[in-house]
């Protein structure tokens, strides 16, 4: 069964910096697309960041320069630190995990953390 329980969440003043966590259990975050989705009130889910089984990274244009997202093999666990951060950062911040395995595709996503950053 795969699990993904993300953590680091908080209330953060503009300017401000969080590190979110994401442990995965039952499936390895160095071999699947991992990525860190959010979720403003009244507005879709969007892409924030990800990084691929082989290290590539990519960002949403909004956070780039000052999120990073980074994974620890050993720990099974990824992060995104979120520094200069803005009020419209606001929301709730999910974990993804894409897996592939020939034709066949999967989408496995945390219970999410709330962050809010005050102006």
């Amino acid at each position: 069964q795969v699990q993904l329980v993300e953590s680091g969440g908080g209330l953060v003043q503009t300017g401000g910096s969080l590190r979110l966590s994401c442990a995965a259990s039952g499936i390895a975050v160095s071999t699947n697309t991992m990525g860190w989705y959010r979720q403003a009130p009244g507005k879709q889910r969007e892409l924030v960041a990800t990084i691929s089984r082989g290290g590539s990274t990519n960002y949403a244009d909004s956070v780039k320069g000052r999120f990073t997202i980074s994974r620890d093999n050993a720990k099974n666990t990824v992060y995104l630190q979120m520094n200069s951060l803005k009020p419209e950062d606001t929301g709730v911040y999910y974990c993804n995990c894409y897996s592939k395995f020939g034709v066949d595709s999967w989408n496995y996503w945390g219970q999410g953390t709330q962050v809010t950053v005050s102006s």
